[in-house]
């Protein structure tokens, strides 16, 4: 099968650094596209999403949408001190969701990747993200396919590859694929090391766990 023109979702974190990877296997990737949403985490994501291009040779765009951040509600956007620390509920965990996030980013990539020529968008939605966030599940993301098909003259289509799968099977396999992992960033406080506390950062140890695998990540001090 002929590999295809694509666009991939990369955020800088563990999840779309290893999709970049594998959209770099299996396709030929035209552009990875990067989102300054004014999130607390931005700059650290965004280095390591230049880095994770850059070690590929692949071209890598920032689009700043930091202005919508005024008119969106949550503690992802609103500083390090309201990210709840641990493993916490339902209700604590809304509490860092950007509402419509993936919803908003596909809708500006599809435009994007059509004006660059790409066939395809990738995006690193998977089963562990489910319950939490609407815009991860299949439901969404098979309506949003439908949706960008219907909307581009190129038939843009979205590829979700670890849509089941776990973020320790994701782990996995970006070992098997050579990511540097040491050069992702997933802390929802945004601080020069993660602070192995919040939610996020225990997902992020817990993969490595499951994978069993080292976990290369500088994490601060227990208090």
């Amino acid at each position: 099968m002929d590999k295809m023109e694509t666009a991939v979702l990369l955020s800088g974190g563990l999840d779309s650094s290893v999709a970049l990877h594998w959209a770099h296997r299996n396709h030929r990737v035209r552009v990875a596209l990067s989102f300054d949403y004014a999130s607390n985490h931005a700059e650290r994501e965004l280095e390591c999403a230049a880095w994770q291009a850059d070690s590929l040779g692949i071209e890598h765009r920032v689009i700043d949408i930091s202005s919508i951040s005024a008119h969106l509600k949550s503690a992802l956007l609103s500083g390090a001190d309201d990210i709840p620390d641990g493993s916490y509920d339902e209700e604590l965990m809304k509490q860092t969701v950007v509402p419509f996030r993936n919803g908003i980013f596909l809708s500006i990539a599809a435009g994007v990747a059509e004006s660059c020529g790409a066939q395809q968008l990738v995006i690193a939605a998977h089963s562990g993200d489910h319950s939490i966030y609407p815009d991860c599940r299949e439901e969404f993301m098979a309506a949003m396919t439908e949706a960008i098909r219907l909307g581009t003259y190129a038939g843009l289509g979205i590829l979700r590859p670890f849509i089941h799968m776990s973020k320790g099977g994701i782990a996995a396999m970006g070992q098997d694929l050579g990511v540097d992992f040491s050069r992702t960033y997933s802390c929802y406080k945004g601080g020069a090391v993660h602070c192995g506390v919040c939610s996020t950062c225990m997902e992020r140890r817990e993969a490595f766990r499951e994978a069993g695998i080292p976990d290369p990540t500088a994490y601060a001090p227990a208090k």
